[in-house]
């Protein structure tokens, strides 16, 4: 199985590891499973998430994929990179989920980008807000990949003061070499 490149992906080390890219309301915080109006996580291992507040949060780690100990013949063979992240909402509050991660060169320059929509989940139009998982296998991306970035976040839909926002853990990057 590939190791996860990501340092501190579910919040036991607090915001170790993570650079708070924007850090807004009440600011990140991390909780223990499955936490105020929560869902229960499908794996007993992951006890802890990070939480949003009401305005935008986002934190990201950039993994140097060279210091991680592959070579660049590894890294220009374009192995597959795999992504994948959970999230989910408060069964009291909706609130906007982002995730962006990146392909970046030696010069941390973009080759290729995975940026889908926001997502919106609203408990009171019944929404599903139980914990849902994103992935993205990035593949035929070219030479030159030496970094990833990864970034995820978003906040709540009501403004509420606090930690009301979506909430995040289980995040990983892997490569298939």
């Amino acid at each position: 199985m590939a190791r996860n490149l990501l340092k501190n992906p579910s919040g036991e080390e607090q915001l170790e590891f993570w650079d708070l890219k924007e850090n807004g309301g009440s600011q990140w915080k991390v909780e223990d499973m499955p936490g105020d109006c929560g869902h229960d996580f499908c794996n007993n291992g992951v006890t802890k998430y990070f939480a949003t507040s009401y305005e935008l949060c986002l934190k990201r780690q950039v993994i140097d994929l060279l210091a991680e100990g592959y070579t660049p013949e590894q890294l220009d063979a374009q192995p597959a990179v795999t992504v994948e992240d959970w999230f989910c909402g408060r069964t009291d509050c909706g609130c906007t989920y982002h995730i962006t991660v990146c392909l970046l060169d030696e010069n941390q320059e973009v080759i290729q980008e995975f940026k889908p929509e926001p997502v919106t989940l609203d408990p009171e139009s019944e929404d599903d807000c139980s914990w849902k998982k994103v992935n993205h296998t990035f593949s035929e991306y070219g030479t030159g990949m030496r970094f990833i970035c990864f970034e995820h976040g978003g906040q709540d839909t009501k403004y509420w003061d606090g930690w009301f926002g979506v909430r995040v853990t289980g995040s990983s990057v892997t490569l298939d070499v």
